[in-house]
This record gives C-alpha cells, sequence and structure tokens, in this order.
C-alpha cells in the first residue's frame, strides 16, 4: 500500500469565489514518489495523441494514457480516448486515494510532460461525462511545475444558478479575489480540485523552456455511469 501519511505533513486550503482546493504538499514522501514515478515511466503505455483544430492536425505537446473500468470512455478535444487497464502503480495510488477522499475514482488521465516545452492549455474538466459532483485529485510528479488558475471566461453556469459571491462580471481588477494565481506543485503533491471549481474556473500548465526534466502528473476522475463519448 502506498505510504502517505507521514510526519509533517500538512492540509492547505485554498479559496476563491467558484473555487475550492485542497492541497497536501510532500503527499507522497521523497523515496516513495521516485520508486513510483519510476514504475508509472515504465508500465504505463504511453502514446503521443494528435486533435484537430480548424482542419488541421495537430500533436498533443505530451504524452498521455487513459486507465479506466470498462465502459468508463472519455474524450476531450474531439480524442475519443482508448481505455487501458490499471497499472499495479495506479491501482495503488488509487486505493490510497479513495481512503483518503471516499471517493471511488473509476478512470484516470495520465499526462507525461517530457520537458518545459510540453504544456497544457487553458481548460476546465468539465466534460459531460464527468460526474460534476466528484472532486478530480490531481498527483504530481518528478520536476516542479507552476499550475495557473483563472476565472472562466464564459463560466459553466448550471441553469438557473447565481454567480459566486464576489465572482463579478465586470472584470478582473487588482486586489480581485478571482484574479488569476499560480500554486506550484512538486514531486509528491497532491492537489484536490472540489466541485464547482470546474464550472467557474479554468487551469493550465504553461511552457518552461528552460527546463530540462520531466513531469508527470495524474488526475484520477469519477465518470458518470452510462455516460457517452
Amino acid at each position: 500500500m502506498v505510504e502517505f501519511l507521514h510526519s509533517g505533513l500538512v492540509e492547505q486550503t485554498v479559496e476563491r469565489p467558484g473555487l475550492h482546493l485542497r492541497h497536501w504538499p510532500a503527499w507522497l514522501p521523497p523515496a516513495r514518489a521516485a520508486e513510483l514515478l519510476a514504475a508509472l515511466q515504465a508500465e504505463v503505455p504511453w502514446k503521443q495523441e494528435a486533435i484537430t483544430l480548424y482542419g488541421r492536425r495537430h500533436l498533443l505537446p505530451r504524452l498521455t494514457c487513459w486507465m479506466a473500468d470498462p465502459g468508463c470512455g472519455y474524450r476531450y478535444s474531439g480524442l475519443a480516448n482508448a481505455i487501458e487497464s490499471w497499472s499495479p502503480a495506479a491501482a495503488e495510488l488509487r486505493q490510497a486515494l479513495h481512503e483518503l477522499t471516499g471517493w471511488r475514482f473509476n478512470s484516470l488521465l495520465l499526462n507525461r510532460y517530457r520537458d518545459g516545452r510540453d504544456a497544457m492549455g487553458w481548460h476546465a474538466d468539465d466534460e459531460p461525462e464527468l460526474d460534476p459532483a466528484a472532486p478530480i485529485a490531481s498527483l504530481s510528479f518528478g520536476a516542479p511545475r507552476d499550475f495557473r488558475l483563472r476565472p472562466r471566461p464564459s463560466p459553466r453556469r448550471p441553469p438557473g444558478a447565481p454567480l459566486p459571491e464576489g465572482y463579478g462580471e465586470e472584470g478582473i481588477r487588482q486586489g480581485d479575489p478571482c484574479a488569476p494565481f499560480n500554486i506550484a506543485l512538486h514531486n509528491g503533491d497532491l492537489l484536490l480540485m472540489e466541485p464547482p471549481t470546474q464550472l467557474w474556473w479554468q487551469h493550465a500548465l504553461p511552457k518552461r523552456l528552460r527546463l530540462e526534466q520531466e513531469r508527470l502528473n495524474l488526475t484520477f476522475r469519477v465518470v458518470r455511469s452510462g455516460a457517452q463519448v
């Protein structure tokens, strides 16, 4: 079983209008994180997918894999991900997260950023097959990277739902609680993105051209039963 509870472990809470995050720096001890990083690098069937934008085909600037229980498909940017079986390291981490959060995550998107040129653009994890009531657990391995967050330009507001208190429609001002911000995610860090964060905020992983080391990111999710992709 993953050893994640160790002395000095502290949970940090980050809150903004419409956003709730729980951050555990060094949730995995360094030695255990290094072991799991090596295992994931070796046992995951990594691939570089391509998406079509404005009629042109583009390779994603990262390697990916979708692991999930049978029937838990997932599509984003027009890409339908093939379902891979849970690897031993991924299954071990899933069980540890279940014990911590109480959620039984049935799917996992793995991203492998080979160096600082690999990145992720602005987006929210709000695809219709994802359970909007479930959190998304993000686990980082390898090189530290900045996790960038900003209010959504066009919030996905549920029908009849008001804006969260403090989430203004008139734009962002100096000192606004909805100003974009960064969280530095390090090796072994765990970030839990609680609802309704995906409805009101976007996140991204910007390029860092001088960075030569790689980073792995695992985002554990809950796909709704019977979702069509």
